[in-house]
C-alpha cells in the first residue's frame, strides 16, 4: 500500500521533534464517522486499512474495534502499545475487526504469544528489524500454523534493500497476506538502483539476479547521514502520549 498516489510518506520530518496534539476521546469518535463517510461514497469494492499507531489502551482499541466492523476494515495496525501481548486478548474479546501489529518486534519471541494464541490476523515484522530473512522466514512460518498471514512493514525509512528481501520472503510464503509499500523519497534513486515494479496495487519483484537492488557507494557518498526526529504528541494539558 503507498500514502495516497505518487506521494512517498516520511514520519521523520525535521532536526528536531515537532510538536502535535492528541486527544483520544476526540479521536474515538471521529474516525467512525470518516470510515463510514468513505463507505458511503465509494462502497464496499476495495480494502480499508487503519493505523492506530500504538495510542491506545486495550479498551480503547476495543472499542474502537467494535466500532469499525461496519465497515469491513482489512485491519487496524499497532492498536495499542505491542510489548504487552496478552493485552490483545482483551481487544479480541470485544471486536472482530482484524488485528495487525509487529513493525517494532525484533524477535520471534515479541510475537510468538500472540500468533499461538491467535490473539492477531497480520504480523507486521520486517526484515531489517526482525533479524533478516532467515530468522522473518521462522516468524511467518509459525504464523502459518496458527493462520496468521504475514503484513510486512514497508514504510519508507526502510531502505529498498530491506524492502526488496521483504518481496522475496513474500513469495516464499504460504500465508502472505500484505505487503506494506510506502516508496523512498528522493534522492535514494542516485544510491540504490531498483528493479521491482508496483502496477495497479501489485508488486513485481523484477527479473535481476538477487535480490533486484544495486548499492551506489560513491554517491552515497554525495549524502551525509542528516538526523531526523519523529515527532512527539501532547495531551491537551502539556503531557506527552504514545506518537
Amino acid at each position: 500500500m503507498r500514502k495516497g498516489d505518487g506521494v512517498t510518506y516520511e514520519p521523520a520530518d525535521g532536526g528536531l521533534p515537532t510538536e502535535e496534539n492528541w486527544d483520544t476521546g476526540a479521536y474515538l469518535d471521529f474516525v467512525p464517522t470518516y470510515m463510514a463517510a468513505v463507505r458511503d461514497k465509494f462502497g464496499y469494492g476495495f480494502q480499508l486499512l487503519h493505523d492506530v499507531h500504538h495510542r491506545l489502551s486495550p479498551i480503547e482499541a476495543a472499542r474502537l474495534g467494535k466500532s469499525l466492523e461496519p465497515y469491513r476494515m482489512f485491519w487496524i495496525e499497532d492498536p495499542t502499545p505491542a510489548e504487552d501481548q496478552e493485552a490483545f486478548r482483551l481487544i479480541r474479546q470485544h471486536t472482530t475487526t482484524p488485528l495487525a501489529v509487529g513493525e517494532i518486534f525484533n524477535s520471534i519471541w515479541d510475537c510468538q504469544h500472540l500468533i499461538t494464541n491467535r490473539l492477531i490476523d497480520y504480523v507486521r515484522t520486517s526484515v531489517s528489524h526482525a533479524g533478516g530473512i532467515s530468522h522473518l522466514r521462522k516468524i511467518f512460518a509459525l504464523a502459518e500454523l496458527y493462520g496468521v498471514r504475514s503484513g510486512s512493514h514497508g514504510a519508507g525509512d526502510l531502505s529498498p534493500v530491506s524492502f526488496a528481501a521483504a518481496l522475496h520472503v513474500d513469495l516464499s510464503v504460504q500465508n502472505f497476506g500484505m505487503q506494506e509499500y510506502m516508496g523512498h523519497l528522493s534522492p535514494s534513486e542516485d544510491v540504490f538502483h531498483t528493479f521491482w515494479t508496483f502496477e495497479d496495487g501489485l508488486m513485481h519483484p523484477g527479473n535481476t539476479p538477487g535480490i533486484g537492488v544495486d548499492f551506489d557507494e560513491q554517491a552515497a557518498e554525495r549524502f551525509p547521514y542528516t538526523p531526523k526526529y519523529l515527532p512527539v504528541n501532547r495531551l491537551r494539558d502539556g503531557s506527552v502520549h504514545d506518537w
